[in-house]
Order: C-alpha cells, then sequence, then structure tokens
C-alpha cells in the first residue's frame, strides 16, 4: 500500500493531493512550490524561489527517510526560461556528488504566481 507523507518543514499541499507519496523503495514528492513553510510568503527573485522549493522538497525527502543525495529525477518546472541561469546556480548547491535526471521545462502558469516549481523522486 502507498504511504502518504506530511511534514510541518514543508508547505501543506493546497489541493487534493499529497505532499508525497512512498511506493515500493521510492518516494515521489509533489511539486512543491516556493512558499515558506512558517510564513506563507513567496520570495519575488526566481533563484531565492528555487532555493526555497527545492527547501521543501529536502524537508519532505527527509520527512520521508530520503535525502536529495538519493534523488533520481528531479522536475522543474519555470514561468520563463529566462530563469534558468540562475535556478542551475541555485541547484548545483544542493545537488553536489552526483545529479539526478532533470527535466525542465517552460510553462504558462504556475499556481499563486509562482515562477518556480519542483517536484522530485527518490530512493528511500
Amino acid at each position: 500500500m502507498p504511504k502518504t507523507v506530511a511534514t510541518d518543514q514543508a508547505p501543506a499541499a493546497i489541493g487534493p493531493y499529497s505532499q508525497a507519496i512512498i511506493s515500493g523503495n521510492f518516494v515521489y514528492v509533489s511539486g512543491q512550490l516556493p512558499l515558506d513553510p512558517k510564513t506563507g510568503q513567496m520570495p519575488a527573485k526566481a533563484a531565492d524561489q528555487a532555493k526555497q522549493s527545492l527547501e521543501n522538497v529536502k524537508a519532505i525527502l527527509e520527512a520521508a527517510g530520503s535525502s536529495l543525495a538519493k534523488a533520481v529525477r528531479v522536475g522543474i518546472f519555470m514561468t520563463d526560461l529566462a530563469y534558468f541561469a540562475a535556478v542551475n546556480e541555485v541547484y548545483a548547491t544542493f545537488f553536489k556528488d552526483s545529479f539526478p535526471a532533470r527535466s525542465t521545462v517552460q510553462v504558462a502558469a504556475l499556481p499563486r504566481g509562482a515562477q518556480i516549481e519542483i517536484e522530485a523522486v527518490a530512493e528511500i
């Protein structure tokens, strides 16, 4: 049976979905907006949004008994690919030794007016 993951160290889901699901030996983290879990606020700059989204992913992975070091895939959604270099710079501070497979796509819009949303899959 899949197991739901929830932590107050990341923002609560803003819709009918879970922060993450553990299934088998993997944890699937839902897309994380750059919301500060304590204040609900969102940074203005794309690089700061990427950092907050990755902090949220990290917190959820740790709550699931995993970590960023065990990530096998990351998906990044951004409203403007002009943020690509700034996001990569932040991303490289979270993933140092081996990089997970990744896709990055530009989307028309994200919830709450965010510029960045990040999802991940990791081993447990």
